[in-house]
């Protein structure tokens, strides 16, 4: 079982998008990982949302032009993103088991995001294996972005995985880091409790 699933059961995916929407009305900015990757891809490219959650990022991603799937294991947040877009592809898989070709998905992405701490709530153990799974799925040349938390203050759950872990990950997938930052909005990296990974695929 993975950390999410012991964390919420599986059933959370309308408070989940409650907490978000309650943030968009008090004014905060809820496409900041949306806006980043759009910073780094052009409009056209190919964004696998990789724990997709209730379809946040991808919709916005998808809203300025780019060709997005999205996956998650959590049906309960599946049933709110088919929701609010049900014209965008959502796929209900485990992470450690994504094959683009047994869901009949081209595995040539252009980017590949996991925000909302995807890493560190994975079930303990399969973490490389995921990394190699996402790394799989991008074209040579490919990014894959990753945004999590790395102490007690960030996370909802005890930290599990280091900075130098999911490097070695990376690494033995085949993807060399290309920038790190402390937060969506690109702020330098600092050796701070969050982080915005980005690793780029060997061409």
């Amino acid at each position: 079982m993975s950390r999410w699933q012991d964390l919420t059961g599986g059933t959370s995916g309308s408070e989940y998008a409650a907490r978000f929407e309650a943030l968009a009305r008090s004014g905060q900015d809820m496409h900041g990982e949306a806006s980043f990757c759009a910073a780094l891809v052009p409009a056209g490219a190919r964004v696998l949302d990789a724990g997709c959650g209730t379809g946040r990022v991808m919709i916005r991603l998808a809203g300025l032009g780019y060709d997005c799937v999205g996956i998650d294991l959590d049906a309960s947040m599946l049933d709110v993103a088919r929701a609010q877009a049900p014209d965008l592809p959502w796929y209900r898989t485990d992470l450690a088991a994504f094959d683009p070709a047994a869901l009949g998905v081209a595995p040539d992405f252009d980017l590949v995001v996991a925000a909302g701490n995807v890493m560190p709530l994975l079930t303990p153990g399969t973490e490389s294996t995921v990394v190699a799974r996402l790394a799989a799925a991008l074209r040579p040349g490919g990014l894959l972005v990753a945004g999590f938390g790395l102490d007690a203050d960030h996370l909802p759950v005890p930290p599990s995985l280091t900075l130098p872990e999911y490097d070695a990950c990376c690494a033995a997938a085949g993807l060399d880091l290309v920038d790190r930052f402390a937060t969506w909005d690109a702020a330098p990296y600092d050796g701070g409790g969050y982080a915005v990974s980005v690793h780029r695929s060997k061409s």
